[in-house]
């Protein structure tokens, strides 16, 4: 904000300088700082020489300063409390740290009890260089020091930041949700077709759809394979039509309330219970929990690593929404940083093939720490009947509270209705932080187990989880015999300069009343010089047998022509011979198309396989073919999946290559609101020219409209969207609110229409009216209001006294010389006010020509003249 340009004739006497001091004028000035801005601050200028208030330009900066009664000192610390320093004007010197400068009569002056310093000093004492320009009355400070005034600023901009990715940032519009009764929007689809010769053929079919029902999101997903029917056939010698099997499919219906603290989720379906029990068959019930459904991070991380196929796809999903994804290395190996949570969360990956495999069954991890905010408390209460020959009834209800931020503790109790003896099972539960990097979970199951474990975690990212399990004697509600359990994981990150490997041993041992098994593992997976490399040694050891003993190596490089080669072997040093070796040869063509050749033998069955497949990716969808030749027989696989996206409220269509069920998504059309209400009216045109700027999801520029598709978003999040960088054709064209909170929808693309203002411009002068032709005036301040006096808008006018401002409404308004700065100059203006109307336009209102005539009153010639 700019201030005033004041005028006065510096005052001699009792407050006054000494006769020796230069004549100087009262004024006030425009500071820049970089880093932090411009401000107007009180200054004295004499010809070429400026003099700054020292207490107003301490402020500004956030130093700490205290002026003594008289005005002749000021105290203080300079950015840190041992930095001290006193600017004495009787003595004529400054103290600052241990050092004394020496002043001249003329470094400091005082008007009223307003201290000045002449502006070279701030940069010989402080470091606040700084250059005067006498033209604009203005000066420019620049400096190395992180002044407080910065440091406060750069600290504000972190938590903005930090707040932005929170969602937390104040907006100005949120759009809740819509309540729907009934809506679909979602559909994910895939087929694997095989066809074996000589052999039999079989295909799977998946269709999943995500809607809306009763103000709830609904999924269904129906799995059609053949391959069970053609079992059947073979057992039984004869015909039977089982198309699908019903432990195949998915259903559930999710009610979510997250700003009720005694109930937030209602769930019925298939549910995920996350059992004691061994059950290998879907639960369907409902389950009850006041856990939010959003994404709570709490502090760390926990590492989850394990083997899939080779290149294969893992997406890991916390909570249902996707938080991160990777490919498994040329052994098939995958790492993830599961970030902790705040309460129970559901963790689950989920495997995709280069061909179009897909694990429907995911795979569920628990992770054993459960904490909570101190005094906060959360539950989850399920129960249903397991689809399995039985249909066994099961129920478990476990809470959790917060006891302090370190300590988490929980119990409950889990009943299953199969089990012989001890159907019901209570529990309890405690989580420890025991150090920043050091944490405890233990739980105990009645007549079941003891359960324990530790992980350390080093700044270094070095990682040991130990885990011991002990099992009560006689007990059936985990089918395994085992007495005890014992578990140990260390893995570390190696980072170098031209290398990187992460390495991992771990060791299981299972105690049964008969014989103890034992397996070790050691990998090491990396890159080195662009060599991928993973080589994995295993051991078993398996009561009094002799251990097996064999290495794993996979190898991944790139060769001229951009073709990737991926070796592996396998080699047994028990036996001292080779398991088994492949190499797969692929490149990418067409940009998005995969083409690879395989070959595989295996030494000890004396198998050879030879294989060729070609993968693309299409933006509706992906497509799959391969051809293997192997033991005699020839596999054709056909594969394609995709995902359609149709809300019939927005009217968004779309087709992606990436599953759609369960996210959400926004449809954002800007319009020209001409007529001002807020509404997109059947006559207001679509504009083009609109950017976004999000947290999450992906963004579709559609080009034969003027919308903006952004998908894969988190469900019953608050998304903030940021419109500020919108770049219309026309300049007259404004956002009035740019930050906007939408809460996202399951299965919906949610329509957001942004109203563009059309906004009108007013330009003129103002003039000094002096002994000859009226001369142009700058830093002057105009000021426009509306019809009830409210103040609208502020401009300044340049050097040679124009002004211009864009952005007023439609509407009538009052432009006028500020009335402070009029009684400060000591002029008055000829029109006092000026009467503007700017007009309904689609290209904007301009308003010309505005003149003020300022003209002096009483002796302030002076200085205009100087000027």
């Amino acid at each position: 904000m700019m201030f005033s340009l004041c005028y006065s004739l510096l005052a001699k006497g009792k407050n006054g300088p000494d006769k020796e001091e230069p004549p100087a004028y009262e004024t006030s000035i425009f500071l820049v700082v970089q880093g932090i801005g411009g401000t107007e601050i009180p200054a004295l200028v004499n010809g070429d020489t400026a003099y700054l208030s020292v207490s107003d330009l301490f402020d500004f900066l956030k130093i700490k300063n205290t002026l003594s009664p008289s005005g002749d000192s000021l105290t203080g610390f300079f950015i840190q409390e041992k930095d001290t320093y006193l600017i004495d004007r009787a003595k004529r010197q400054i103290h600052y740290r241990d050092q004394v400068f020496p002043l001249r009569k003329d470094v400091l002056l005082r008007s009223g009890t307003t201290l000045y310093m002449r502006l070279d000093y701030f940069s010989k004492v402080f470091g606040l260089t700084s250059k005067f320009t006498f033209r604009n009355l203005s000066v420019r400070m620049t400096t190395k020091a992180e002044l407080p005034a910065i440091r406060e600023l750069r600290l504000q901009l972190m938590r903005q930041n930090l707040s932005n990715l929170r969602g937390e940032t104040k907006a100005d519009t949120f759009i809740g949700p819509s309540n729907s009764l009934f809506r679909l929007g979602m559909m994910d689809w895939s087929v694997i077709a095989n066809q074996r010769t000589p052999g039999a053929t079989s295909t799977w079919v998946n269709l999943g759809f995500g809607g809306t029902i009763a103000g709830g999101d609904a999924m269904v997903s129906l799995n059609y394979n053949n391959f069970a029917q053609q079992m059947t056939e073979d057992i039984k010698g004869e015909k039977e039509i089982r198309p699908f099997d019903q432990r195949q499919q998915y259903y559930r219906w999710r009610h979510v309330n997250n700003d009720q603290p005694l109930l937030r989720q209602v769930i019925a379906g298939k549910i995920f219970t996350g059992s004691v029990s061994s059950i290998f068959a879907p639960v369907v019930g409902v389950q009850l929990t006041n856990t939010p459904s959003t994404y709570r991070r709490s502090f760390g991380s926990y590492t989850i690593s394990n083997t899939t196929e080779p290149g294969w796809t893992v997406e890991l999903y916390v909570n249902d929404a996707l938080i991160d994804y990777t490919i498994a290395d040329a052994s098939g190996f995958y790492t993830f940083q599961v970030p902790l949570v705040y309460g129970s969360s559901q963790v689950r990956l989920r495997f995709y093939g280069p061909w179009g495999e897909e694990r429907i069954l995911e795979e569920s991890i628990s992770i054993p720490f459960n904490f909570l905010p101190k005094k906060e408390f959360e539950y989850t209460s399920s129960s249903g009947f397991v689809e399995d020959s039985l249909h066994s009834f099961f129920s478990r209800t476990h809470a959790f509270y917060g006891l302090t931020r370190h300590i988490t503790i929980g119990s409950g109790v889990e009943y299953l209705s199969s089990l012989p003896a001890n159907k019901s099972m209570p529990f309890a539960t405690a989580s420890i932080r025991m150090t920043s990097n050091l944490l405890f979970s233990g739980e105990y199951t009645h007549n079941v187990r003891t359960r324990g474990m530790i992980s350390y975690r080093t700044p270094s990212n070095f990682q040991l989880d130990a885990q011991y399990t002990r099992y009560k004697k006689g007990q059936k509600a985990i089918i395994y015999n085992f007495r005890e359990e014992r578990k140990v994981m260390i893995s570390k990150p190696v980072l170098a300069r031209r290398f990187s490997m992460f390495t991992r041993f771990t060791f299981n041992q299972l105690i049964s009343p008969g014989a103890n098994y034992t397996t070790t593992e050691l990998l090491l997976s990396g890159s080195i010089r662009r060599v991928g490399t993973s080589f994995t040694t295993y051991a078993v050891f398996a009561g009094q047998d002799k251990p097996f003993i064999y290495s794993d190596l996979g190898v991944k490089f790139r060769v001229p022509g951009q073709v990737m080669v991926m070796p592996e072997v396998q080699y047994a040093y028990t036996t001292s011979k080779l398991l088994s070796a492949r190499c797969e040869v692929g490149k990418y063509v067409w940009r998005n198309g995969y083409l690879n050749i395989l070959y595989e033998k295996n030494f000890r069955s004396q198998i050879n396989n030879f294989q060729i497949g070609f993968r693309y990716d299409f933006s509706f969808g992906n497509i799959g073919l391969s051809a293997t030749r192997g033991n005699n027989m020839t596999t054709l696989v056909e594969s394609a999946r995709g995902s359609v996206i149709y809300d019939t409220q927005s009217g968004y269509a779309a087709m992606s290559n990436r599953s759609m069920i369960g996210t959400g998504g926004l449809e954002i059309r800007a319009f020209l609101d001409v007529n001002g209400n807020g509404r997109h009216d059947k006559t207001e045109p679509c504009v083009q020219g609109l950017r976004v700027s999000v947290n999450g999801g992906r963004i579709i520029q559609h080009m034969n409209d003027t919308s903006i598709g952004i998908t894969d978003m988190e469900a019953y999040s608050r998304q903030r969207i940021d419109l500020s960088r919108s770049s219309f054709e026309n300049i007259s064209w404004r956002i009035s609110k740019p930050i906007i909170s939408v809460f996202i929808e399951p299965n919906q693309i949610k329509l957001v229409e942004i109203p563009v203002i059309v906004v009108g411009e007013a330009s003129g002068h103002v003039l000094l009216k002096n002994d000859g032709e009226p001369e142009g005036l700058g830093r002057i301040k105009v000021n426009f209001y509306r019809a009830d006096e409210s103040l609208v808008a502020t401009t300044m006018t340049e050097t040679d006294g124009f002004f211009s401002y864009i952005g007023l409404a439609p509407g009538t308004y009052t432009v006028r010389i500020d009335p402070g700065q009029l009684r400060t100059l000591g002029v008055e203006s000829t029109p006092r006010a000026l009467t503007i109307t700017i007009r309904v336009s689609n290209d904007g209102e301009v308003v010309e020509n505005l003149k003020f005539i300022l003209e002096k009153v009483g002796d302030s010639a002076s200085y205009f003249n100087k000027k």
